[in-house]
């Protein structure tokens, strides 16, 4: 049975067989070790009275006291000393009492039968319907020895009340049955649901809620699955547009790159025309290049579980080198450029935060007219570095500083196209702040430049 709900059901009916069981063997197992020797004295004080009855009034009816006796609730097993034996009550299931414990007791002994009866496993000796599971004692009736055997008949003494507690625990346990069965069929179901959600996500099908509003484990476990779901789906469609626009990007620079390849065949090309061709495609050609560095980073930023490498380092020495790097650039623009920063030795990877300054320099020395200017600096705080990197460019509006930090996303397409860049360097920046604990904002307004704030926390 491979259903849940199957398994169910089978585990109930075999917790309820296993329970009677075991509170059978228990309640049998209580009955020999504790009750068994009380009863047999119980019973033995009731044959006793009967038998002194019997002697101390002479002249009375012996069988019909006897039937009246068995009346009441009794089985009598009786023997006179010619072994004439007569039964009075519901016969006995097994006739097992020996001659032997007969004679013993027409001489005068007592029998402990109910005491001395065996232990069996599966038989509750109160129950055992033999007549060896009797006790015996003797009396004398008109001058003759008797011997007398008595046990209770079971079935009188089961009541209207024994009746009523039967039939309570019988309805009891078919009532407890049918709950469990219906109770198990509401924990089923959404079960059954999350699994038929689980296929369509497998399928790549996340859209959809799931119609599960219970508060306990079973509810929190699908609102988790809603959860996984969506995000699933998010990650999904981040995932085929960023197919796409990898694509896009790589398809303009190849086209590019295989045009101006075919026109090079061109013998009767001049050799200022062919410079421009190659020029073009060597340009592009580093296009490429550029973007497949800044992919494999981008991918490296994105399967990274392991704690960063972090070390000490001068981070005010790391800002100065970056802008060494582009000096160049800077007369070239004849730009002008103030520093102000702060002795700061920061706990983090310098190999990671290098490319944050750079691209964020970049950005500035790219996107600020010639003779405009840059201005960068460093501040400590108490528990935080802020470094600052603000230009005088060509700003952006609220469309894009909405949408600066997407991959692949250009604020200028035009312009982009120009500087060589892939739209991918703030996303590396934004994801390299965020594994060090920082944050990263942006201010701009069109045609008055902009400034980004990057925050990071002290260790």
């Amino acid at each position: 049975m491979k259903s849940l709900y199957g398994k169910i059901i089978v585990i109930t009916a075999a917790i309820m067989v296993i329970s009677g069981l075991v509170a059978f063997l228990t309640v049998n197992t209580y009955y020999h070790q504790q009750l068994k020797g009380q009863n047999d004295e119980k019973n033995m004080t009731i044959a006793r009275s009967v038998a002194s009855f019997i002697e101390s009034n002479e002249g009375f009816d012996l069988i019909a006291y006897l039937q009246t006796q068995s009346a009441v609730g009794y089985k009598l097993y009786v023997v006179n000393e010619q072994g004439e034996e007569a039964f009075y009550g519901e016969p006995f299931r097994e006739k097992n009492l020996s001659w032997k414990v007969v004679e013993q007791v027409l001489n005068g002994e007592v029998y402990h039968g109910m005491r001395d009866l065996p232990s069996e496993t599966f038989v509750t000796g109160f129950f055992s319907n033999e007549s060896a599971n009797t006790v015996g004692v003797p009396f004398t009736y008109e001058g003759e020895t008797y011997a007398l055997f008595l046990r209770p008949d079971i079935k009188m003494l089961f009541t209207e009340v024994h009746y009523i507690l039967g039939g309570m625990v019988l309805v009891m346990a078919v009532i407890s049955l049918l709950s469990m069965l219906m109770v198990a069929k509401k924990l089923i179901d959404p079960i059954t649901k999350l699994t038929l959600a689980t296929q369509k996500v497998g399928e790549e099908q996340f859209s959809g809620t799931l119609d599960i509003n219970s508060k306990d484990e079973i509810g929190q476990l699908a609102n988790s699955f809603q959860r996984m779901t969506e995000k699933l789906g998010e990650n999904d469609r981040i995932r085929k547009e960023f197919i796409s626009d990898v694509s896009h990007d790589f398809q303009s620079p190849l086209l590019n790159i295989k045009g101006y390849a075919e026109l090079l065949l061109d013998e009767e090309l001049s050799e200022e025309t062919r410079k421009g061709y190659a020029n073009v495609i060597q340009s592009e050609t580093e296009r490429l290049s550029s973007l497949t560095k800044q992919l494999l980073l981008l991918t490296s930023l994105d399967q990274l579980s392991s704690p960063l490498v972090k070390k000490t380092f001068n981070l005010g020495e790391q800002l100065k080198e970056t802008i060494r790097k582009y000096r160049w650039l800077l007369e070239e623009k004849e730009m002008s450029l103030s520093m102000d920063l702060d002795e700061v030795h920061f706990v983090g990877d310098p190999a990671f935060l290098e490319k944050v300054w750079e691209n964020l320099v970049l950005n500035a020395l790219k996107y600020t007219e010639a003779g405009g200017s840059i201005d960068i600096e460093l501040t400590e705080q108490a528990h935080q570095v802020t470094v600052r990197v603000g230009d005088s460019g060509i700003g952006m509006d609220e469309i894009a500083l909405g949408r600066i930090f997407d991959r692949f996303y250009r604020a200028d397409d035009s312009r982009t196209q120009e500087t060589g860049g892939t739209g991918l360097g703030l996303s590396i920046v934004q994801q390299v702040v965020k594994l060090h604990g920082g944050t990263i904002d942006v201010a701009s307004q069109k045609g008055e430049g902009t400034t980004f704030t990057v925050a990071l926390p002290k260790l």
